[in-house]
């Protein structure tokens, strides 16, 4: 195991790494650029993929969709730029957590965007697909369900990451601890900021997505 000391620099750089990566508002560039929108002034306020598609519509909201998602991915390959860290596969998995975690943590304080930012559902996926494929593709496939079903997209995530300790425990080989706490976190985190809207879900007042803008 490598030593705490030649950890700390390394980690503490690439997070920061992680959250600037994290903090590229995508939907208010994308919005501002070429629609002279900013996206946080409709809609749910949010600066993210579902109230980009909402206010904009698919053309803009699919792109951000994805590059949201590429920044969860590429920020748990941050620690490979540092070869040493390599060599030791438990620190080397809880760097890569945190650093997902600081990406997430970008979007939703964006520096670059004055601190107001989205709920890092998009993001936090594409740090599942990073860390746990077989888990990601799981859940998107409960996101997908409940989003056919219910045509709400808060739904579809608050269900997908309710699943997600539940497809770690059952869906990987062996049950890594750091992958299922991070699991159950990104749970919490979810339910916490969807609160209102699961109030909303509850008293049938929760806005459905729609393929087109209106």
């Amino acid at each position: 195991m490598l030593p705490v000391e030649e950890i700390i620099f390394p980690g503490a750089i690439l997070m920061a790494v992680a959250y600037l990566l994290g903090s590229l508002p995508f939907s208010v560039w994308v919005g501002k650029v070429f629609y002279r929108k900013d996206v946080r002034e409709y809609g749910s306020g949010n600066a993210g993929a579902t109230n980009t598609w909402r206010v904009l519509g698919w053309k803009a909201g699919l792109p951000v969709l994805l590059l949201d998602i590429g920044k969860g991915f590429a920020a748990t390959f941050l620690p490979y730029i540092y070869p040493s860290l390599t060599a030791d596969p438990e620190w080397l998995l809880w760097l890569r957590i945190l650093c997902g975690s600081a990406a997430a943590l970008g979007h939703i304080y964006p520096l670059f965007a004055g601190f107001r930012g989205g709920k890092a559902v998009a993001t936090l996926l594409g740090v599942i697909l990073g860390l746990m494929p077989l888990v990601a593709a799981g859940s998107l496939v409960i996101f997908v369900i409940f989003l056919l079903i219910s045509r709400m997209v808060s739904l579809g995530s608050i269900m997908a990451s309710i699943s997600l300790p539940l497809m770690d425990w059952f869906m990987l080989p062996s049950v890594h601890l750091p992958l299922l706490i991070f699991s159950g976190l990104i749970t919490i985190l979810v339910i916490i900021t969807h609160n209102k809207n699961i109030q909303r879900i509850i008293r049938g007042e929760e806005s459905r997505l729609r393929l087109r803008k209106t």
